[in-house]
């Protein structure tokens, strides 16, 4: 059986643990028409990529 020889305390843990919280999205400003949008992604509202259309949206 293992036995620990060097046991962690609780607040060694959980400072390790702080750091694997989530973190928000990081969201860039579409060139075409201003909305918020993933970076090196297609616009969901205007459906442009690097100023070019990719898809057509309909309004």
């Amino acid at each position: 059986m293992g036995v620990h020889q060097n046991r962690k305390s609780k607040s060694k843990v959980r400072m390790r643990r702080a750091m694997n919280k989530l973190s928000a999205p990081n969201l860039v400003e579409c060139p075409q028409c201003h909305t918020q949008k993933l970076p090196h992604h297609i616009c969901v509202s205007c459906g442009y990529y690097k100023g070019k259309e990719v898809i057509s949206v309909g309004e």
